[in-house]
């Protein structure tokens, strides 16, 4: 009797232990996740720094990890700082006006077709109205306050777990072929020979969700920074690295050009204001059309509705770095379907593309 409830016991104690280290590693799991992310999708760059180093893996990783710093925590703590900073400096500007009473509206909203004159008449008579406008305020302040107090949360958070995510890409760079090893064998155990082909098609499907999200934000980016130059916007390069971090929102880039437009119509440039909502139209957001697919769909003919999901459900459930574990997870599973109902079980010879040979 004994013999036979044994290997029940051992089941039992095993889905215990991993119940315990799930909520142990909990917390982390978000950061966890995105570090495996961005291994897997700069594993060939690892790999040929590798080689250049000669096989010290302690140096390379540690060089991989420095490098991820500066591409991704040091901009997201940029924009972190200088968005309070400033928040914080127009509501001062605004209580000060307010006091003064010296809150105007802008010259060029007058000059808006059709809807200008009515406008403008509508905000003048609110401005000049103390009682009225203390009313607008006091209705908008906590809406105002939810939201920013959301994003500060947010882009907080977004930057302890990418931390946290760059901190264990490093021991998942020099130790990533013995944890590769592990895996294949553990899942072979699992599901069979057809392990190899499963695990190329998660990183090849990985790697084309980065791509994609990664470079359709620095095209993005590039375009809206010589955008800014023509005309003559102020603070080109954190606004290029504002564009480049809400890029991976959807209708996040719209924030940071809408914006710069806005100065431009406040500043009277009217015609370059024009020219900033036309390049910020049709080719800062129309690169998200073009680039995204593009390279999505070299890893993974992910639709754009399961990238949109992917992106909210992945902020919701994982807070920042959700924005590249949602499209992920979703890609991953889609193209693991795709596999399975066509059949495909097996992996080419030579593309394991998380080999230790030279890619």
């Amino acid at each position: 009797m004994e013999k036979r409830f044994e290997p029940y016991a051992r089941l039992a104690a095993v889905i215990f232990l991993l119940i315990g280290c799930f909520f142990v590693l909990r917390p982390f799991l978000p950061a966890m996740l995105f570090a495996v992310c961005v291994s897997i999708s700069s594993w060939p760059l690892y790999l040929l720094m590798l080689n250049r180093l000669k096989g010290r893996r302690n140096l390379a990783a540690a060089i991989m990890t420095v490098s991820l710093v500066l591409v991704i925590v040091l901009p997201l703590v940029l924009v972190t700082y200088n968005l309070a900073d400033n928040v914080a400096r127009i509501y001062e500007q605004l209580r000060l006006a307010l006091d003064e009473g010296a809150l105007h509206p802008p010259a060029w909203l007058a000059s808006i077709p059709l809807i200008g004159e009515t406008l403008d008449g509508y905000v003048r008579r609110i401005m000049e109205d103390r009682e009225e406008l203390l009313n607008l305020g006091k209705n908008m302040l906590e809406p105002a306050r939810h939201f920013l107090t959301s994003g500060g949360i947010v882009l907080g958070s977004g930057v302890a777990q990418t931390s946290l995510a760059v901190f264990v890409s490093f021991f998942l760079y020099r130790d990533g072929q013995l944890l590769r090893d592990a895996l294949l064998l553990g899942s072979a155990r699992i599901i069979g020979p057809s392990a190899p082909g499963v695990a190329l098609t998660i990183s090849r499907t990985i790697r084309g969700v980065m791509y994609g999200l990664l470079g359709t934000a620095l095209a993005q980016a590039l375009v809206a920074v010589l955008g800014f130059l023509i005309a003559g916007v102020p603070a080109v390069a954190l606004l290029g690295i504002a564009t480049f971090v809400l890029s991976l929102v959807p209708v996040g880039p719209p924030l940071v050009w809408g914006g710069a437009a806005i100065w431009l119509f406040n500043g009277g440039e009217t015609g370059w204001g024009i020219f900033m909502l036309v390049w910020g139209g049709l080719l800062i957001s129309g690169v998200d059309n073009v680039v995204k697919p593009l390279l999505i769909s070299r890893g993974s003919s992910l639709p754009f509705l399961l990238v949109l999901l992917g992106v909210l459900g992945g902020v919701l459930a994982f807070g920042f770095v959700g924005i590249f574990i949602g499209p992920t997870l979703l890609a991953v599973l889609y193209s693991l379907l795709q596999t399975w109902t066509l059949g495909v079980t097996t992996v080419p010879q030579g593309k394991d593309s998380l080999s230790d040979k030279k890619p």
